[in-house]
């Protein structure tokens, strides 16, 4: 059903053509038919989320949650390339929502997974090892992308040099892909909830039935999505543009509509007191952002001729540090409570009074 809606959508919008145009409908007209496209993508991924999910509980863990990972990172990329063609957003759009993502996962979603499992279940465990390995991969990833970018002189202004694009794309590539051996094949148990004897794997509600239906039932709502970015991009930046918002906002609603349903399944998982899963998918999230979109969003911009800028705004630096520092001090002991929830809440809402503040 939300693949037919959002097929049915995006032939209402082609055939219509340039008479659904943001700028000839006006601010008003076109937030309401942003709103529109919104709700179509956002429905569109709950059901890749809840194939995701079906296959999760065939495969179990970390298949599971790499699999979500890896759909969601798909409707990341679409988002992100589609707002890089669009308009005059291009140059630092990527890096907004890539900053974006990263905040949003761990601080925000962290923040609440943290906090809601800790009010109902007090002090929560899961396996250590595994939260060190997504730190350690994603700290020398985020530092490369976006604060690199900044400091050095062959790169002003955030843009990267062709050696440091053509660096930043092998070494994500070759770190994710080692990540990935890590968390598939060689050290798998490090990604399970310790001492787990659910059969199911935390996943509930959910009516499972064969591998290829869920592939392609996923796929089905992928594509969608994917045909619906451009239509979205245009809407959210002439919206941004027309009630005078912060442009880095639009990265944020990006980043927004696209953790959303990975969000929801993150804390949910918390609150059934499965914090490894919750873990696996907000960290995983974040590493999967840096060390796929980045490539990604490169060499589209390779192809295409367009400009892209990674280095963070200082003040911005300051935020990503700071969180990256938080972020070990949490994943540093086997348990954690709400008051570390609380903490990354609060950086949470640091970030978007950085929004409007500094814009």
């Amino acid at each position: 059903m939300p693949s037919l809606v959002g097929f049915l959508v995006f032939a209402v919008f082609t055939a219509a053509g340039d008479a659904l145009k943001p700028e000839e409908m006006g601010v008003g007209v076109s937030l309401g038919l942003l709103a529109v496209i919104f709700l179509t993508v956002m429905w569109c991924a709950f059901s890749v989320v809840r194939h995701a999910e079906c296959l999760a509980t065939i495969l179990g863990e970390p298949f599971g949650t790499l699999i979500l990972t890896l759909a969601v990172i798909g409707i990341e990329v679409a988002l992100i390339v589609a707002i890089m063609l669009s308009g005059e957003a291009a140059p630092a759009m990527a890096r907004d929502t890539m900053f974006s993502v990263v905040m949003i996962v761990l601080n925000g979603l962290v923040g609440l997974c943290l906090l809601a499992g800790g009010l109902r279940h007090r002090n929560q465990t899961y396996n250590l090892q595994g939260a060190n390995a997504f730190m350690s991969i994603l700290v020398p990833l985020a530092v490369f992308a976006l604060v690199l970018p900044r400091v050095t002189h062959s790169a002003p202004g955030g843009e990267l040099s062709p050696l440091q694009a053509t660096f930043e794309v092998i070494m994500s590539i070759l770190l994710y892909g080692v990540f990935l051996a890590i968390q598939t094949v060689t050290h798998s148990d490090i990604f399970r909830q310790p001492d787990d004897t659910d059969d199911d794997h935390g996943h509930h509600n959910v009516v499972v039935r064969s591998i290829p239906f869920h592939v392609f039932g996923l796929f089905l709502a992928l594509l969608p999505i994917i045909l619906l970015s451009k239509k979205l991009a245009l809407y959210v930046e002439f919206g941004i543009a027309g009630v005078g918002a912060p442009l880095a906002l639009s990265g944020f609603i990006v980043a927004a509509l696209v953790l959303m349903p990975e969000g929801l399944s993150a804390l949910q998982a918390a609150r059934e007191n499965k914090l490894q899963r919750a873990v696996n998918i907000c960290l995983g999230s974040a590493v999967a952002t840096i060390g796929l979109t980045v490539p990604a969003v490169l060499l589209v911009g390779w192809v295409t001729g367009h400009t892209i800028e990674l280095g963070l705004k200082f003040a911005d630096i300051i935020m990503l540090v700071l969180t990256l520092f938080v972020s070990l001090i949490t994943f540093g002991s086997r348990t954690t409570s709400y008051l570390q929830g609380a903490v990354h809440l609060a950086l949470f809402a640091a970030y978007v009074m950085m929004i409007f503040d500094l814009s």
